[in-house]
């Protein structure tokens, strides 16, 4: 089934979904808020239906799972061995402060695990990508384009901009290294900057769901580093009963 999805004809719905985004970013939209308190805009929907049209039409066999989507029960979904995992806006915070920190992400989940992420930037205009086997790109250049080999001495982190939760401060503050450089990023860029090596690694003991991860992981795996559970060292998996994703670090 791999072999025969087109990564360019994904990453072109991200970039198509990202014109939508941007058309609306541009404008004084209205934030309407779910029952979780999360935000939700115009452009969270109509990137979601251009997405979810785009490849229903091109595969139409592949189910989706998206943020946006209705909640499908687990007694349907435990039984895929190929679906897609949506987020139309990831960082929809960051959207709404229009601080630019936010990503459209599809992943294609094979047996609870991504196999293909893209991961597209509208405001940067950074498209990172990635197919199991073939490697991990930004703009077509391989990743990671940097390595850290003094993390004893200086530890580049990267957390939440908007989720920086107390425990999380906590494991930072700890780290076995000399000097500690925090950054603070939306949305999925933060697995995505220690895929490429601007960050050493981003850990997450705060709560996440599964399509907040899922196409950066892919992108994760391919660039050679991993995303596993805290005080763990196994790997984080999708398709699970509770969507909800475990505590986990990107390193």
């Amino acid at each position: 089934m791999l072999d025969k999805i087109d990564l360019e004809e994904i990453k072109s719905i991200a970039i198509e979904a990202g014109k939508i985004i941007m058309k609306i970013y541009r404008e004084d939209f209205v934030v309407e808020y779910k029952a979780d308190d999360s935000p939700l805009t115009k452009a969270d929907t109509l990137s979601n239906e251009l997405i979810c049209d785009g490849l229903q039409k091109l595969y139409p066999n592949i189910p989706i799972m998206s943020e946006e989507n209705q909640e499908i029960p687990f007694d349907v979904r435990k039984n895929w061995q190929y679906y897609w995992c949506v987020d139309p806006i990831d960082g929809t915070k960051e959207f709404v402060k229009k601080n630019g920190e936010f990503t459209v992400n599809i992943a294609l989940i094979h047996q609870n695990i991504p196999v293909l992420g893209v991961v597209y930037s509208p405001v940067l205009e950074d498209m990172y990508s990635a197919k199991k086997g073939l490697g991990a790109f930004k703009n077509g250049d391989r990743l990671p384009l940097f390595v850290n080999k003094t993390a004893e001495k200086i530890m580049r982190v990267v957390a939440s901009a908007s989720h920086l939760s107390s425990e999380t401060q906590e494991f930072i503050n700890g780290l076995p290294t000399q000097k500690i450089e925090q950054i603070s990023k939306g949305s999925s860029l933060k697995l995505c900057m220690v895929a490429e090596g601007s960050a050493d690694i981003y850990p997450r003991l705060a709560p996440t769901m599964e399509w907040d991860t899922a196409a950066a992981h892919a992108i994760v795996i391919e660039a050679g580093k991993r995303v596993v559970e805290y005080e763990k060292n196994s790997q984080i998996t999708y398709n699970k009963e509770n969507l909800l994703n475990p505590w986990f670090v990107v390193k």
